[in-house]
């Protein structure tokens, strides 16, 4: 009796239609979602050029490129948030300010994306560059020797090889990345940790909507892991397995 009238308690409270708090937690869920592709995509790219900086870039590249990775990845990632959501935007409106100009706006989301997007490609550049490595310079060497163009190359021969090595890596910045949404809900963007605090506080029920709330990362979690498994086998399409000839 008592399990029965908790169980429809609780179905009550994550029901989709108001006064259920359902439908408000699946929103913040694809917001999260939402920011970690963006953000991924950021990393993706800034990892992209980072690698390829670090590995065929100038002196001067090269050295700005590893102060960055290295502060990035030795900052925890809410500082790094506060102080680009918070610190860089207020330098921006001051700057325009003394120029004439009005402040600007800027929305949680695009921030929340640049943010971890920032973050994203520090951690990206070095999976990258690390999988570049992996590619047998002799193909590499190969490929210049026939008179194959840079970007030909890139797209023939190091980015299908590279690519296995690859994936483990992201499929982990993926999954910092769709956790550390979570940190936006200090800067106050309606993310799903936010909406759930949210949630939790107005109905007193805390330990209902924050397991509610780390089920659904939970399965957005299994999912990715699914995913990027079904990927790293494609790319790895061809190959011989240890123990295997």
């Amino acid at each position: 009796m008592i399990a029965g009238a908790v169980l429809a308690s609780t179905l009550d409270l994550l029901a989709l239609s108001p006064p259920g708090w359902g439908a408000t937690l699946l929103t913040g869920l694809a917001k999260s979602v939402m920011i970690a592709l963006g953000a991924f995509g950021l990393g993706l790219l800034i990892g992209t050029l980072g690698a390829y900086g670090k590995l065929y870039g100038g002196p001067l590249a090269r050295d700005l490129l590893a102060i960055y990775t290295t502060i990035v990845r030795a900052v925890p990632e809410l500082i790094l948030i506060l102080i680009l959501y918070f610190a860089f935007t207020s330098s921006i409106n001051n700057l325009l300010l003394s120029w004439g100009f009005e402040r600007i706006q800027i929305s949680g989301f695009a921030a929340g994306i640049v943010v971890l997007g920032v973050v994203q490609g520090a951690y990206a550049t070095e999976v990258l560059r690390g999988a570049i490595l992996s590619v047998p310079s002799g193909q590499i060497e190969a490929a210049r020797a026939m008179g194959m163009p840079p970007l030909m190359l890139a797209w023939r021969v190091t980015l299908p090889q590279m690519l296995a090595a690859a994936i483990p890596g992201l499929a982990n910045l993926w999954l910092i990345a769709t956790k550390d949404t979570a940190l936006l809900a200090v800067v106050g963007f309606a993310e799903l940790t936010l909406v759930t605090r949210q949630a939790a506080s107005t109905t007193k029920a805390f330990f209902t909507f924050f397991m509610a709330a780390g089920a659904l990362y939970l399965i957005i979690s299994i999912l990715s892991t699914l995913l990027f498994a079904r990927l790293e086998a494609w790319a790895r399409r061809g190959q011989v397995r240890p123990g295997t000839s």
